[in-house]
C-alpha cells in the first residue's frame, strides 16, 4: 500500500509544484509595454503631397478689354473726353487710317472665345508638402483601442497652365473719327499720352461698328497659381496587428485655400490679306479664398517609440476659382481633387 501511494503522490507533487512556480513567474512578470502607437497622445506627420483631377480653363481668347485693340487703343484721357475727343489713343499700321471714309481710323479685334476654344489643363500641378497634426481626445478600451481626436493641417502646391495657341479668328472692326486737320495726321506708331498736351491729335471718343473681317490669332498664356491650405476635423483611428503599430484613421471635416493667381498673355492679329498686324498684351494678379469640405483615410505604422510612416488619399472640394484678367478669364476648378500623400510621422506624450 505504501508503495502504491507512492507511485501517485510523487507525480502529483511534482504537478502542484509547478503550478505554483507558474502562478508565481506570472505574478513576478511585468505586464507588457503598451505599443508606442497607443501610448502616444500627439502625432506630428511631414508629407509629400501629389494631386489628382484638377482643371484649369482659360477663355475669353481674343479679348484685349475696353478700349484696347490689336492694333491700337483709344483711352479716356485726363480731361475725360473734353467735348468728346481723347489725346490717350494709338495706333501701329498705316493701312488703319481711312483719309477717304470721313476721315476715321480703324481698330481691330477678334471675337473673344468665339473662333477659338478656351486652352485648358487637367492636373498640371506639381508636388506639394502637408504638415498635419494630430491631438488625441480619449480612447475607448472596450472598442479594440479606438482613439478619437482633432486633426489641423496646413498644404501648399503649385499649379500652372501654359500654352501657345493658332487660331482662324473672325475680326470685329471699329472706327474713330480723327478730330485734327485732314492730311496732318501723326505717322503709324503713335501713341498718345494720358495728360496730352495742346495741339496734340485727338479722335472723337466713341466709335462706330465697321465691316467685319477675318485674321490669324497667334496667342501666348502663362498662368500660375500659389494654393495655400489648410484643413481642420475630428478623426477617429483603430490600430491593428499583435503590437497594435500599424493604425487606420478616418477623418474629415472643413477645408480652405488662398489663391494667389498670375496671368500673363500675349496675342497677336495678323489681318488677311495683308491689311496689318498688331501684338497687345495683358495680365495680372489676383488673391482670393475659397472653402469647402474634405475627408482623408490615413495609414500609420510606428516602427519606434516615435517614429513612424504615413501614408494616405483624400478627397476635397473647395469650389472653382474664377477671375478675368483685363478680358483672359482663368477657371480653377478645385471641387473634386484627389490627393495621394506619403510622409514621416513623429508621435510624442
Amino acid at each position: 500500500m505504501k508503495n502504491n501511494h507512492y507511485h501517485w503522490a510523487v507525480p502529483l507533487t511534482g504537478v502542484l509544484l509547478l503550478g505554483a512556480g507558474g502562478s508565481m513567474f506570472a505574478q513576478t512578470q511585468p505586464p507588457l509595454e503598451p505599443a508606442p502607437a497607443l501610448a502616444a497622445t500627439n502625432r506630428l506627420t511631414l508629407s509629400l503631397r501629389y494631386a489628382f483631377n484638377i482643371d484649369a480653363k482659360l477663355r475669353g481668347i481674343g479679348s484685349a478689354g475696353p478700349g484696347h485693340y490689336a492694333d491700337g487703343y483709344v483711352l479716356p484721357d485726363s480731361t475725360g473726353n473734353y467735348l468728346g475727343y481723347t489725346s490717350y489713343w494709338g495706333y501701329n499700321n498705316a493701312s488703319q487710317y481711312n483719309g477717304a471714309v470721313q476721315n476715321t481710323f480703324s481698330f481691330h479685334n477678334p471675337y473673344p472665345g468665339s473662333s477659338a476654344a478656351p486652352s485648358s489643363s487637367e492636373d498640371n500641378s506639381e508636388p506639394g508638402v502637408e504638415l498635419t497634426y494630430d491631438h488625441q481626445l480619449g480612447v475607448k478600451e472596450d472598442w479594440h483601442h479606438l482613439r478619437y481626436g482633432v486633426e489641423g493641417a496646413l498644404n501648399y502646391m503649385k499649379f500652372s497652365l501654359n500654352t501657345t495657341s493658332s487660331y482662324n479668328a473672325a475680326v470685329a472692326t471699329e472706327n474713330y473719327t480723327f478730330g485734327g486737320i485732314p492730311g496732318q495726321i501723326p505717322s503709324a506708331g503713335h501713341r498718345g499720352s494720358y495728360s496730352g498736351n495742346p495741339g496734340d491729335p485727338v479722335l472723337y471718343a466713341t466709335g462706330t461698328s465697321g465691316p467685319d473681317t477675318t485674321g490669324t490669332l497667334v496667342s501666348q498664356d502663362d498662368f500660375d497659381a500659389n494654393i495655400w491650405g489648410g484643413r481642420l476635423g475630428p478623426y477617429v483611428e483603430m490600430p491593428f496587428g499583435k503590437q497594435q503599430q500599424f493604425t487606420l484613421a478616418l477623418s474629415g471635416g472643413l477645408a480652405a485655400a488662398l489663391i494667389d493667381a498670375n496671368e500673363s498673355w500675349k496675342q497677336t492679329l495678323t489681318l488677311a490679306g495683308g491689311a496689318g498686324s498688331g501684338t497687345t498684351t495683358g495680365g495680372g494678379n489676383n488673391v482670393d479664398v475659397l472653402w469647402g469640405w474634405y475627408a482623408a483615410l490615413t495609414a500609420n505604422y510606428q516602427f519606434t517609440e516615435h517614429w513612424g510612416l504615413a501614408g494616405g488619399l483624400q478627397f476635397q472640394d473647395i469650389g472653382t476659382y474664377s477671375h478675368s484678367f483685363h478680358g483672359r478669364i482663368a477657371q480653377l476648378d478645385l471641387s473634386q481633387s484627389l490627393f495621394l500623400e506619403l510622409g514621416v510621422s513623429y508621435s510624442f506624450k
